[in-house]
């Protein structure tokens, strides 16, 4: 079936008889067994709801994997995902990551025993450099936020084969409508389903899409114990969310590929770091693995002064935080979605005073131009 009708259809499973085209809203707690030792299916929705199951099918099948688990948000899926490791376990990850990823392994994760090298993944060698005999799995954001690096996804599963480590992706910027990472030979995929998944800057829930069943077993067990589950309703929000994802996400990219063009000729833009531009470095990268470059843009200003004037002089783009929503977002990393990172961690990678962080959404492409410009004008 064509990407696009699995994000209207989504799941062939069906709950009722009443022909409802919507997917009802299960908002129970808990199901009456027909007997002793006898069930539904359905016991306590901490374990399973038809309509959160409803959105995990979809997924799972979006994503080419066998099963995915559907979270309360996309930290509450990675605190799960980090379950799957013992003290002791060492864990290679991207050195530019979403700073409450980071965050979470500094502070909570090596707190746990897990120990963690960070280093850029776009070169093989680095990660090859960093496997010693305690390392159990590879984490790739690919592009990394905020600074889009590209990691070639197929290059890194061929080496963790090798070597016997999990790889795991965080797949949010791109989805499945740009990028596969388990056709590519990923284990665990990752989201934030707060952002383009739901595209409606609305809803907290995050995932897990696994490769194979035994993940999937460790995963639901993890997930059944400590009970970070998306609630019937979220649920529901999701599944209507995605059946938009397809026309929003190329929407998106092309407003995006014009306003990172655009800003390439700014005289107060210093560098912008879009992968569909031609001379990113991980462009070609890209071309193999994805089908898209999507609609997030970093870019750095001349100066302090410039970066706060845009922040506050835009009028239809929103300064917030979060990514992928219809609405335009605009972020400052180093004082938000980066705040926790160390000084020295966020200078080294370029988290400063003048970068700025762009989602890109479906307003009118001129209109977003013309804002960024008479905030330029005035700051």
């Amino acid at each position: 079936m064509n990407f696009d009708t699995l994000c209207i259809h989504g799941s062939d499973i069906r709950y009722d008889t009443t022909g409802a085209v919507s997917v009802p809203i299960f908002q129970s707690a808990t199901f009456v067994h027909p007997g002793v030792g006898r069930s539904t299916g359905y016991d306590y929705s901490r374990v399973q709801n038809p309509t959160r199951e409803h959105l995990e099918r979809t997924l799972a099948r979006l994503e080419n994997g066998v099963d995915a688990l559907a979270f309360s948000s996309g930290m509450a899926a990675l605190t799960a995902l980090m379950e799957l490791f013992s003290p002791g376990d060492h864990i290679i990850a991207s050195d530019d990551l979403y700073g409450g990823s980071r965050r979470l392994f500094d502070n909570i994760s090596v707190k746990n025993g897990l120990e963690f090298d960070f280093v850029n993944t776009s070169d093989i060698a680095e990660i090859e450099g960093s496997i010693r005999a305690e390392t159990k799995a590879v984490f790739v954001e690919t592009p990394t936020n905020p600074l889009m690096q590209v990691t070639d996804i197929a290059e890194v599963s061929r080496l963790c084969k090798e070597r016997g480590l999990l790889l795991i992706v965080d797949n949010t910027f791109l989805t499945p409508y740009f990028q596969r990472p388990l056709d590519l030979g990923a284990d665990i995929v990752l989201h934030s389903g707060t952002k383009y998944l739901c595209g409606h800057n609305d809803t907290l829930a995050g995932f897990l899409v696994v490769s194979d069943t035994g993940l999937s077993e460790r995963l639901r067990f993890i997930y059944k114990t400590t009970g970070a589950c998306l609630s019937p309703f979220d649920s529901w929000l999701l599944i209507r969310g995605i059946k938009t994802l397809h026309i929003r996400m190329q929407r998106q990219q092309e407003s995006a590929i014009k306003i990172a063009q655009w800003l390439c000729g700014q005289e107060k833009v210093r560098a912008v770091h879009y992968v569909g531009l031609p001379f990113h470095p991980g462009y070609s990268v890209s071309l193999r693995q994805a089908s898209g470059f999507g609609a997030m843009i970093s870019f750095e200003v001349d100066s302090e002064r410039t970066a706060l004037g845009l922040l506050e002089n835009v009028k239809i783009i929103k300064y917030a935080e979060s990514l992928g929503g219809a609405e335009s977002l605009i972020t400052y990393p180093m004082h938000q979605t980066h705040a926790d990172l160390p000084e020295e961690v966020r200078r080294q990678k370029g988290i400063n005073e003048t970068l700025l962080r762009l989602s890109v959404g479906l307003e009118c492409a001129e209109d977003l131009i013309a804002d960024l410009e008479q905030a330029m004008e005035v700051s």
